[in-house]
């Protein structure tokens, strides 16, 4: 977490301003489409869809084309469902933002960058967070850094 103004500061609340330089070069200037995605569209539509690219008209940041890789067996209802996609895009961003969606067939890209699910802990690492995180107050801070650790931890391949 950072520190600011003598208060503290969630880490997901700076993962837009991380991940704007990346996606900014891909039309995303509003990098929360991309990482909450799967809330904007619901789990069984962020499975079969993901953003590729947002673009706009020289000047402009409305009315814009959002293409979409979509896995070729649900292009065709896919676009039967652009109307629909449309809407809950713009209801997100808050404005006409997209006006248009161009479909790209391929599998959306979200399924190819999971990670595999963490590893076990053993008896000594799950003793070792437990220790490093002893310091902190009981509550759900303390719990929600056991999770992250256990979760870093099992991610490294021994």
């Amino acid at each position: 977490m950072q520190e600011r103004r003598g208060g503290l500061r969630a880490i997901a609340a700076e993962v837009p301003r991380i991940a704007a330089t990346a996606l900014g070069k891909r039309g995303f200037g509003e990098a929360q489409l991309v990482t909450q995605w799967e809330a904007v569209m619901g789990p069984e539509l962020a499975a079969k869809l993901a953003p590729d690219r947002l673009s706009f008209a020289r000047g402009e940041r409305v009315g814009g084309t959002l293409r979409l890789r979509v896995a070729s067996a649900f292009a065709v209802e896919a676009q039967h469902l652009e109307p629909v996609l449309i809407e809950r895009i713009n209801s997100f961003f808050g404005y006409g933002a997209v006006a248009r969606i161009a479909l790209v067939q391929g599998p959306p890209i979200e399924a190819d960058c999971k990670a595999a699910p963490p590893r076990p802990l053993s008896d000594a690492e799950r003793a070792d967070l437990t220790q490093r995180v002893a310091t902190v107050p009981e509550g759900d801070l303390r719990d929600a850094l056991a999770r992250l650790g256990a979760a870093v931890i099992g991610s490294k391949r021994s």
